[in-house]
């Protein structure tokens, strides 16, 4: 052979060999690049999910805040009303005092029941 066809056949081997090389790289490249998409496309996933879950514990917190806001109204609805039933629970007992003729309102008359028995008689938790 020839110096020159050998010459030629060197530089298209190594052309071939570069030529191999570069999608050997290539292929290598795209793998690479596959298994990146892969990991971030299960970071996004994984990130989805966690603002999945902090939504519905937000959620759920803020169930939680109104229901003891309410709960807290209710308590202090109910303590309004035993106010108001002790105020009204003083008025008739004060309204039922007034009316007895057998309660002793004033601090000079005793009640009519003892007023005609002897002072030694008369019961001393009565007076």
């Amino acid at each position: 052979m020839s110096t020159a066809a050998i010459v030629v056949i060197v530089v298209v081997a190594l052309i071939v060999i570069f030529l191999i090389a570069m999608a050997a790289r290539r292929r290598s490249r795209e793998r690479e690049l596959e298994e990146r998409r892969t990991v971030a496309s299960a970071h996004r996933e994984e990130a989805s999910s966690r603002h999945l879950t902090a939504e519905k514990e937000s959620a759920a917190a803020e169930e939680q805040a109104a229901r003891a806001r309410r709960e807290a109204a209710e308590a202090e609805e109910r303590a309004q009303a035993a106010e108001r039933e002790r105020a009204t629970a003083t008025a008739h007992e004060e309204h039922a005092e007034r009316l007895d003729p057998d309660v002793d309102t004033s601090t000079d008359e005793q009640p009519a029941e003892t007023r005609d028995q002897p002072a030694e008689t008369r019961d001393p938790h009565n007076r």
